[in-house]
């Protein structure tokens, strides 16, 4: 569990390595935009800051983070892609709909990474209320949109290094 005083988005701890020359792919949710439109700009800065340059990244809107799993499977079926960051926000409701859909979309998402046998990286805020996703989309806990671009390099690195 995170801490109101902890920033999940620090990297100074480990090694990230060098993106450049990998070719990135970043679907993301139109649905909740403030929140991932947020996202997709510390996704973009942590690719550049780690080499990635702006050719190499192509990004994709989809409505919502439902689809983000048939994004990220129709970007694949281009194989230049050496990983793929899906960038979404689920807030809670009232109903249970917020359960089905994080469930269908975590699995989802890593179904399409084994299908293509890619990086295929889980940026998804599940939130209880907005406030939250604001701390984790750029306020006090950092940007996850940041933390799915560092695991994409270290992923798309590892991948190449043993394919």
């Amino acid at each position: 569990m995170s801490s109101s005083l902890k920033n999940l988005s620090d990297f100074s701890h480990m090694e990230v390595g060098n993106a450049q020359g990998l070719k990135f792919a970043i679907v993301v949710s139109q649905w909740n935009a403030q929140v991932t439109g947020a996202l997709l700009n510390g996704a973009l800065e942590g690719l550049a800051k780690h080499g990635a340059v702006e050719g190499d990244v192509e990004v994709a809107n989809v409505p919502g983070s439902y689809e983000l799993i048939s994004g990220a499977d129709i970007v694949l079926r281009n194989d230049e892609f050496d990983a793929v960051i899906c960038l979404g926000c689920v807030i809670q409701g009232e109903t249970k709909h917020f359960d089905f859909i994080c469930d269908a979309v975590g699995h989802g998402i890593a179904n399409v990474g084994l299908k293509y046998n890619k990086p295929v990286i889980f940026g998804v805020l599940t939130t209880d209320n907005l406030e939250q996703a604001l701390d984790r989309a750029g306020g006090k806990h950092g940007n996850k949109g940041e933390e799915a671009a560092i695991t994409a390099i270290q992923m798309a690195l590892l991948s190449k290094k043993y394919n």
